[in-house]
C-alpha cells in the first residue's frame, strides 16, 4: 500500500484530518469531528493497526476521548475518559497530552489540573498515576496563562519525562512509579528566585530516540533582565540544562521539534513575548543543525510583513519521510507545511478554526 501522510488538526471547533500522498502534493481534508468542541491533543498511534486518538474538551458536557481505527473517517468515543476519584477534590478541566505507553495497548494522558493518567486497554478505562498526580508538589503548582497543564510526556525505557506549566520538568527513572523535579538550569523570569527547585513555566520538551540523553526544551523566556532562559538543552537525561538561545530573535515561544533523522537538528518558532506573535510581523521558523550552537532563519514562502499569529505548544510537528516536512497551525486558522526540512513553506489550509494541536504520521 502506498505511504500516506496523515495530519491531525485539533482546533477550537473540533478535529480535522488531512490526508495526502508521500509526495505531499495535495491534501484532502475531513471533519470537523466532535464539531464545536475544543481539541487540545491528538495521537496517531502506529504500534499496531494505525489508531487516531483525540481529546474532546467541553466545559458543558465534560471530557471525552475520540478514537478512530479507519484512518480518521469516523471517530466513536472510547468507553470512558480520565476522571479524578470522587474524594480527590480536583475536577478535570482539559486533556492536554496523549502518548503511547509501554505496551501496545497502553496509553498515557496528561490533563489539567496537572496530573497523569494511564490506560491499559486502548483508552476504554483510565487510572490515576499517583507518583506525579499525588506528588507533594502537586497542590503547590500554579497555573500558567494556558492553565495548570501537564502537556509533555516523553518515554525512554524506565525514564519518563513530564513537562508541566507551571511546575517544570519532572523525571521518573523507575518507569513512572516516582517522580522528582529536575530543573537545574531552567530559569524563571516571573519569580524572585531565578532558578527554583520547581515552578518553571516549561512550554515543551522534545528529544530523539537515537540519543536519549539529549533533550531540547522551550521555556517561558522573553525577560530582558534574565536573558537566554527560553531555549535550553540537556545532555544528561534532563538532570541539568544549559541555554542554547543565543542567535535567536526572541527566546520566547511555545513549540520545539527535533528532526526525525538527525538529533543535532532542532526547530523553534520564536514569538514576541508581550504580544505572543511573529517578531516584526514577519513569520519564520528557526533551525539549528548543530544542537543549538547556531540558528538559521527559515522564511521562504511566508508573508514578509503584517502577519501576527501565535503557534501553540503542540501545534508544530515533523513527518518521518526521507526528506521530512514540518507542519504547524496558527491561532488564526492556517495550516502551514515546510518542505525539505523547512526550506520552502506553503499554506495548506487558510480558514480553519483556531488551531491548538498538529500531529503528523506516515501510515
Amino acid at each position: 500500500m502506498p505511504e500516506r501522510v496523515l495530519v491531525t488538526i485539533g482546533t477550537k471547533k473540533g478535529l480535522f484530518v488531512a490526508e495526502g500522498g508521500k509526495t505531499r502534493g495535495k491534501f484532502a481534508l475531513r471533519g470537523p469531528f466532535g464539531p464545536g468542541v475544543a481539541v487540545y491533543t491528538t495521537l496517531v498511534d502506529t504500534r499496531r493497526k494505525p489508531t487516531i486518538y483525540a481529546s474532546s474538551c467541553s466545559p458543558f458536557f465534560g471530557m471525552k476521548i475520540m478514537r478512530s481505527t479507519d484512518l480518521g473517517k469516523t471517530f466513536p468515543e472510547t468507553a470512558s475518559a480520565p476522571a479524578f476519584p470522587k474524594d480527590d477534590g480536583r475536577a478535570l478541566i482539559n486533556i492536554w497530552s496523549l502518548e503511547p505507553g509501554s505496551d501496545e495497548q497502553d496509553l498515557l494522558c496528561g490533563v489539567e489540573p496537572a496530573s497523569l493518567f494511564e490506560s491499559r486497554d486502548g483508552g476504554d478505562s483510565w487510572q490515576l498515576v499517583p507518583g506525579i498526580s499525588n506528588h507533594e508538589h502537586a497542590r503547590k503548582w500554579q497555573p500558567g496563562n494556558g492553565g495548570l497543564c501537564l502537556h509533555t510526556i516523553l518515554r525512554d525505557g524506565n525514564r519518563v519525562h513530564l513537562g508541566i506549566s507551571t511546575g517544570g520538568h519532572y523525571l521518573s527513572e523507575d518507569g513512572g512509579r516516582t517522580f522528582a523535579p529536575s530543573n537545574k538550569g531552567i530559569g524563571v523570569g516571573f519569580a524572585p528566585d531565578p532558578f527554583p527547585q520547581y515552578g518553571q513555566c516549561v512550554h515543551k520538551i522534545a528529544g530523539h530516540p537515537s540519543v536519549p540523553g539529549r533533550l531540547y526544551l522551550q521555556n517561558h523566556g522573553g525577560f530582558p533582565e534574565r536573558p537566554g532562559i527560553g531555549v535550553l538543552r540537556s545532555d544528561d537525561h534532563g538532570h541539568s540544562w544549559r541555554s542554547i538561545a543565543k542567535g535567536l530573535p526572541s527566546d520566547f515561544g511555545f513549540p520545539i521539534v527535533v528532526h526525525p533523522h538527525d538529533p543535532n537538528t532542532a526547530y523553534v518558532l520564536p514569538l514576541e513575548p508581550m504580544t505572543r506573535t511573529c517578531p516584526g510581523g514577519a513569520p519564520a521558523v528557526w533551525r539549528s543543525e548543530n544542537g543549538g550552537d547556531s540558528w538559521q532563519r527559515l522564511a521562504r514562502g511566508f508573508p514578509k510583513k503584517e502577519s501576527f499569529f501565535t503557534v501553540q505548544r503542540d501545534a508544530m510537528d515533523i513527518d518521518e519521510l526521507k526528506s521530512p516536512a514540518l507542519y504547524f497551525g496558527t491561532t488564526t486558522g492556517q495550516l502551514w507545511m515546510g518542505s525539505d526540512g523547512g526550506e520552502e513553506w506553503s499554506c495548506l489550509f487558510d480558514s480553519l478554526p483556531p488551531i491548538h494541536n498538529v500531529k503528523v504520521a506516515v501510515v
